[in-house]
């Protein structure tokens, strides 16, 4: 049996994407020995362009808040949402929570590069090119086997694994823990175009939800870069798909032209790149933390696009788990469910709870609705704007119930 080439490190991080790189690198901060690894080269392509405030706050706390502010990326102020006659704007400047008043809309490439890359700048060991083929969690200390880009592998035994891997998922395949969602299969197509838009209801500083004209169900989203570019995508349950999946590019502007008010705005755009399309993306697992690790962000929990939530969560998840992790390094005794996983939970079911009464059309009453008081717009500003933890807020502390009674009293004034 030939040797295998060993390696010895406290902490590995299994992707350099957003949660992997704010994890690793307030992991360092504190003084421990991080291994991030990478399986693809960055700059890469990924959706999830539009951050909330939210986002700022781990941003700032892993110390990279200055790097971004300077890196010329769109300032995003808030979401508007239309549909038909019907627009809706929310200024994340006056919210319930009275967090961050503007986050950015970025380019995801450049955007994660920067953060991993600032990782490293805080002395975090990142490698790219490098997949983990197995993992033995059943030892007195996790053990990964690492593949390279040459074929060769080694194996690096580390004190604690966090998996911030998104959707490559890989200690949930690895170690049997992919679990159904409870979501339907939805499916996205989308592209980046050259808007050139000079409509005067669109604002570049607020991402643009659209909702189609007949089916409620079937949403947009358009969000503009600070380079005259933007991101514009359709999503819809699978069988609104049915027979236009041959064509991407004719598929996405298809709906577009059923939708006369993003039609509009975007009668100029140059269609400059090819669309792409994710389908089937909703996840779960049957838990987010065993003996030796922890799963982070999309590796763990994905429910939806529709209100941006994705890489906040990733984000509040990097955080969470680095702070318990630390003092777990430290000696002390954590526990990992009480203190991680239950409270990370609290605020992706608030987020649930408003993606599935988006798609029953319930929040959509709310949103739409055109004399919502000012008390519950903020409320409802603050959740829009991530802060889906902070359990002052109504809307956050008893969701169902607060929607299912606004979505009464609005639903008959939003025709």
């Amino acid at each position: 049996m030939p040797t295998v080439e060993m390696e010895r490190r406290q902490v590995v991080v299994i992707g350099a994407g957003p949660s992997g790189a704010i994890a690793a690198a307030l992991l360092k901060r504190k003084g421990h020995d991080v291994l991030m690894i990478e399986r693809q080269h960055f700059p890469r392509f990924s959706i999830g362009e539009s951050l909330l405030s939210h986002c700022l706050d781990f941003v700032e706390e892993a110390g990279m808040l200055e790097a971004v502010n300077a890196a010329g990326f769109q300032m995003k102020n808030g979401a508007a949402f239309a549909w038909g006659e019907h627009y809706s704007a929310f200024d994340f400047g006056d919210t319930f929570s009275n967090g961050k008043p503007t986050t950015f809309q970025v380019q995801r490439a450049d955007f994660d590069k920067l953060l991993a890359d600032q990782a490293a700048l805080q002395g975090v060991d990142v490698r790219y090119g490098e997949a983990i083929v197995s993992a033995d969690f059943d030892l007195p200390k996790p053990q990964l086997d690492v593949l390279r880009e040459d074929g060769s592998q080694y194996r690096v035994e580390a004190d604690f694994v966090l998996d911030a891997s998104g959707y490559g998922r890989v200690l949930p395949r690895l170690l049997d823990l992919e679990a159904p969602s409870n979501f339907p299969v939805r499916q996205a197509v989308f592209t980046h175009i050259e808007d050139h838009i000079d409509s005067p209801t669109f604002e570049r500083e607020k991402i643009l939800i659209t909702t189609h004209p007949t089916h409620r169900d079937i949403w947009f989203w358009t969000i503009p870069f600070s380079n005259g570019r933007c991101s514009v995508g359709v999503v819809a349950a699978a069988e609104h798909f049915e027979g236009r999946m041959e064509n991407l590019d004719e598929c996405l502007r298809g709906f577009i032209a059923e939708t006369p008010s993003l039609a509009g705005v975007l009668k100029n755009a140059v269609w400059d790149t090819p669309a792409r399309t994710i389908g089937g993306y909703s996840a779960n697992v049957k838990t987010l933390h065993g003996p030796g690790f922890a799963l982070l962000g999309n590796a763990a929990e994905f429910l939806d696009p529709v209100f941006s939530s994705g890489v906040t969560i990733a984000m509040r998840s990097a955080s969470m788990a680095a702070g318990v992790l630390h003092r777990q390094l430290q000696g002390e005794s954590v526990d990992w469910q009480t203190e991680f996983a239950a409270p990370l939970k609290r605020g992706v079911d608030t987020f649930r709870c408003y993606v599935e009464g988006w798609y029953a059309g319930t929040f959509q009453d709310v949103i739409y609705h055109p004399d919502s008081s000012a008390d519950i717009r903020r409320m409802i500003s603050a959740i829009l704007a991530g802060y889906a933890w902070d359990e002052r807020n109504p809307f956050v502390s008893e969701p169902k119930r607060r929607l299912r009674v606004l979505s009464e009293l609005c639903a008959r004034d939003v025709t």
